[in-house]
């Protein structure tokens, strides 16, 4: 097993403890490696350390809390880990910039019932991986599930989607610098969001204007209002109208032969495609640490 793909197991032994105790010390000894060892490999992937991941997550999970129920601060305060009023209140405004029923006014008028709620689950799935889409794994590891070779496609389909609501930003990279450019980008976005209030709608997706050097990529989260753009944050929207969707099965190593299926597919359906593809991630690599899990739909717009 390759060293990326066991630290998603790490990670998602983390994600389960989340409340309990993830300190330095116990999560080394479960990984059987040294504190020293783990705390470098934790940072060097996760971009932070394991005491400022942990908090980052019960904190955005209890902001996500308030904005979607009507429990007490103290009962967030308490499902989330924290040992009590005080505690909790001064660590969110330390995080987020205000109290929590400041919080909480500011954000219930952002969107509905319905929105908020989804804006909860979408939190709590996303918050814990928001860095690690395009992770790599060993090629040993990704084409093969339980010995087998698996297939980058799952199915082409042409179908009808609703205009979407996004904050983004655009960078000019380079291929190799894809993975990096991500994290970052997405760990910006969804920072911004939640310290915001903003509605999460769905999860991270990116736009690509492909060239044969460098490309642009728009790392973007869709949201279920309108934003306001903040420094390299963008507000923006997603065209809807007809789209070529794929489903992309395993590793995003193999996302570049999904992006060739869906173009023949358009060529020998007769349509023609409109606007530059985007991909959206939607599984939790920290979940699913297995490769042949994981699954990206991949749109192209199409001409009307």
């Amino acid at each position: 097993m390759s060293p990326e793909r066991r630290f998603l197991f790490h990670l998602r032994d983390i994600n389960q403890r989340l409340n309990a105790d993830v300190s330095l010390a116990l999560t080394a000894r479960r990984a059987k490696i040294s504190h020293f060892r783990f705390h470098r490999m934790f940072q060097r992937l996760a971009g932070e350390t394991l005491k400022h991941y942990a908090l980052r997550l019960r904190l955005e999970r209890a902001a996500a809390k308030l904005i979607a129920c009507d429990d007490t601060v103290l009962a967030v305060a308490l499902e989330n880990g924290f040992s009590g009023h005080e505690v909790f209140t001064r660590a969110f405004r330390r995080h987020f910039g205000s109290l929590p029923s400041q919080y909480r006014a500011r954000a219930l008028a952002r969107a509905s019932k319905s929105q908020r709620l989804r804006h909860l689950v979408l939190t709590e799935a996303i918050g814990s991986c928001i860095r690690f889409f395009h992770y790599p794994i060993q090629q040993s590891d990704s084409r093969k599930s339980n010995g087998k070779m698996t297939m980058p496609i799952l199915s082409v389909t042409r179908k009808e989607i609703a205009p979407q609501h996004i904050l983004f930003i655009s960078r000019r990279i380079a291929p190799n610098e894809r993975k990096e450019a991500l994290g970052e980008c997405f760990g910006k976005l969804f920072s911004h969001g939640a310290k915001a209030g903003l509605p999460i709608a769905g999860w991270p997706l990116c736009r690509l204007n492909m060239g044969p050097g460098l490309l642009t990529i728009e790392p973007a989260m869709p949201l279920a209002a309108p934003a306001t753009g903040e420094g390299e944050m963008q507000s923006g929207v997603l065209p809807g109208g007809p789209v070529a969707l794929g489903i992309h099965a395993g590793p995003y190593e193999g996302l570049s032969e999904t992006h060739a299926a869906i173009e023949r597919w358009i060529e020998a359906n007769g349509y023609r495609p409109d606007g530059a593809p985007w991909e959206q991630y939607v599984t939790d690599p920290a979940e699913h640490p297995n490769p042949a899990d994981w699954r990206t739909e991949v749109y192209w717009p199409l001409a009307k």
